[in-house]
């Protein structure tokens, strides 16, 4: 593995005020590798989509520091958590975010716009294979497809870090394997960090590290020298 490219320094998120407030993430640390495929795991409302939402510059911490590429976002202005977003970071949702208008080449070509040094659109959808589809609008595409697209579009961004919200949470079981399959792949064959978001603890074993969260706090953190491939688990 890499160096660092992650830090969280005792992250705490507290939304509301006065007798209204709840703490999302209690006094969180961690760190995460270039390369690493980092699972968040945790049952609904742990606390771990907040870390994710964090991560990707869209909440800042109410105490603690978030610290990628040696840069401390948590005290960025908003201009440069957007430049952050566009640069550093590449989303990929459950629901997919497509333009229903646009064909899946068009919706990866989009990130020209946010990025001038975007990767070829093209080549972004041959290498989630889908260049025979690239014509084809989102209602023509299988939810498998759509997740693909999705994925091309982060890639097309070069981003230092990948992050997915229960990526494969709208999928059936063996669409949502060729996408952890191809997330792994681009951990292992490409050195991305990716780091996906799940309550799917079967994913957690395909794992290079798993951080557990369990009620805003960390209950675990495991590296895992021997990530079991997708097929090798249960769905």
């Amino acid at each position: 593995m890499g160096k660092t490219i992650v830090e969280f320094k005792d992250v705490v998120k507290i939304f509301g005020k006065g007798d209204g407030a709840q703490t999302a993430v209690d006094h969180v640390s961690f760190t995460i590798d270039e390369g690493e495929f980092v699972v968040i795991l945790g049952q609904s409302g742990a606390g771990k989509s907040t870390v994710l939402n964090m991560l990707g510059g869209m909440d800042v911490p109410t105490e603690g520091k978030v610290i990628v590429s040696g840069q401390e976002i948590s005290s960025f202005k908003d201009k440069q958590l957007s430049q952050y977003r566009a640069d550093t970071i590449g989303f990929i949702f459950q629901f997919y975010n497509l333009i229903p208008g646009l064909t899946a080449f068009e919706n990866v070509a989009l990130v020209k716009d946010i990025k001038k040094d975007a990767l070829d659109p093209d080549e972004m959808l041959d290498k989630v294979g889908l260049a025979d589809q690239k014509h084809k609008f989102p209602t023509q595409m299988s939810g498998g497809q759509q997740q693909r697209v999705s994925i091309a579009r982060a890639l097309a961004k070069n981003p230092r870090v990948i992050l997915g919200d229960e990526p494969t949470g709208a999928l059936d079981s063996e669409t949502g394997k060729l996408v952890i399959e191809l997330l792994q792949d681009l951990s292992a064959k490409d050195g991305r960090t990716v780091i996906l978001v799940t309550h799917n603890a079967d994913i957690a074993k395909c794992a290079t590290k798993v951080i557990h969260m369990r009620n805003g706090k960390i209950k675990s953190i495991k590296k895992n020298d021997k990530p079991l491939s997708v097929n090798e688990i249960e769905w």
